[in-house]
């Protein structure tokens, strides 16, 4: 007689296990799970691309008409250019404060109130409020439509997005083509003569200037690369399969076109920062990197770029789509080797220890250097002589407005923020991290109510006389 078991039979247990997980495998994932936000990205697609490309075509024009309206209602976004202002390729700077004001109030009255007034009246300024991307639910690189001419006439590239558009108008954005200065060659002036540096003309632009690492690194650069929206696979954003994009589709010739997109690193979508594409220019001098600057070096970046942001820093959709592994050693040193001799553009104005010279300058820049220096408080964040510290502040801008939802963005805390060096400052509208301030004066005004200082109309226009000559 068979002896009795002590241990129950296993197969009791794992028969019923593989039935109830073959029946989930077989249900939509909202059934198991409910609502539950998750962390990541679906990866098998259950629509075919034509339904998709179909279905965001027809919900286009309603989501472009919303962003548009937003910033309508936040901004003057009419073209102003400043007498006489220029960037270091001569397109016009735009002048003026940008931002409207609730009815009813002044800057001088914002200015004169203490933050929870302000927050309990709702009266912080639309335009100070986190900027959406154009459609944040979607997100993704968003690339201005001068740019994406460009790369479609030199190259065949088409980056158009058939769900979505670039919102700001192309007065308020970057000189295009931007220039190029060498910390290797500064008496080469601007290298690029004149044009958008990519595959097609690199070689003939920068050989002989650089050596054949950086030639190496500036190939890398503009290459094409696998990308959330810009690939091969059905969930794609592009109307034909893509080879991506390159790191200089973004930061054009090192520099920006000020493209737009969502930092990775924040969960649920709605929390997402978007971003305003900060220049390459003076990385040398810079210590952190990456929208939440947990990457210490210019290397790590370039590697966590390719590794992370171009997915939304999805890992698991990364190998679905073609992450591309860049070789520590050689290749991504090639490509920061290149980034770290990106100069500032000249400020001649200045002198050896980045102030002005007073036999250049005029009175006001020297009226709003002394502001810089003194009452505004500029220069605890941003010292010379590259107006930075290299490290981040939090403002705490929740302190003037109740947390709400702005076009599928939740408009809370923005948390630390990197300090970005103010050297050629007016080559890189728009401002702050998620380009929500236009100008110059729109920057001087939010930072005048944020940190309190008071400033005078007086010494709000010096100060920005003197930021126009860093």
């Amino acid at each position: 007689m068979t002896r009795p078991s002590r241990y129950p039979n296993p197969m009791r247990f794992v028969l019923p296990c593989l039935v109830l997980l073959t029946v989930a495998l077989m249900l939509p994932a909202a059934l198991v799970f409910g609502d539950r936000p998750s962390s990541f990205m679906p990866v098998v697609i259950d629509e075919d691309f034509e339904t998709i490309k179909s279905r965001m075509e027809e919900e286009k024009p309603e989501i472009m008409a919303r962003a548009m309206a937003l910033l309508e209602e936040r901004y003057d976004l009419s073209d102003r250019p400043a007498e006489g202002v220029t960037m270091s390729g001569g397109k016009a700077v735009q002048e003026g404060i940008r931002v409207r004001l609730p009815d009813g109030v002044t800057w001088e009255d914002l200015a004169a109130m203490r933050p929870e007034e302000i927050r309990a009246q709702g009266l912080f300024p639309r335009g100070f409020m986190p900027l959406p991307h154009p459609n944040h639910a979607e997100g993704g690189m968003v690339f201005p439509q001068h740019h994406i001419d460009e790369i479609l006439e030199q190259e065949g590239r088409d980056l158009t997005r058939f769900d979505l558009d670039y919102d700001l108008p192309e007065h308020l954005l970057p000189d295009f083509p931007p220039a190029i200065f060498l910390t290797t060659r500064t008496d080469l002036g601007d290298v690029s003569q004149g044009q958008v540096v990519t595959l097609k003309n690199f070689f003939e632009l920068f050989n002989g200037i650089l050596n054949p690492k950086q030639l190496e690194g500036l190939r890398l650069l503009v290459t094409p690369f696998p990308q959330q929206q810009f690939n091969q696979t059905d969930d794609r954003r592009s109307a034909l399969p893509h080879r991506g994009v390159t790191c200089f589709d973004c930061h054009v010739n090192g520099h920006t076109n000020a493209a737009t997109h969502l930092v990775g690193d924040i969960r649920p979508q709605e929390f997402r920062h978007s971003i305003d594409t900060p220049t390459l220019r003076g990385v040398n001098i810079q210590r952190l990197f990456g929208s939440q600057r947990a990457l210490k070096t210019v290397e790590d970046f370039t590697e966590f770029e390719q590794r992370a942001a171009y997915f939304d820093g999805d890992p698991v959709i990364a190998t679905k789509k073609g992450v591309n592994i860049l070789e520590r050693g050689s290749q991504v040193h090639h490509m920061s080797e290149f980034q770290a001799i990106l100069d500032f553009p000249p400020a001649p104005k200045l002198d050896v220890f980045g102030k002005l010279d007073p036999d250049k300058a005029t009175e006001a820049e020297l009226r709003g250097q002394e502001v810089f220096f003194g009452k505004s408080r500029c220069h605890e964040c941003h010292p010379a002589p590259y107006y930075t510290d290299n490290t981040m502040h939090n403002l705490r801008t929740e302190r003037f407005f109740e947390p709400q939802m702005i076009n599928g963005r939740m408009a809370s805390a923005d948390g630390p923020i990197k300090t970005f060096p103010l050297r050629g400052i007016k080559d890189s509208p728009p401002y702050l991290h998620d380009r929500r301030l236009l100008t110059i004066e729109d920057t001087v005004e939010f930072f005048n109510l944020v940190t309190g200082v008071k400033l005078s109309e007086q010494e709000k226009a010096d100060l920005v006389a003197f930021l126009r000559c860093l």
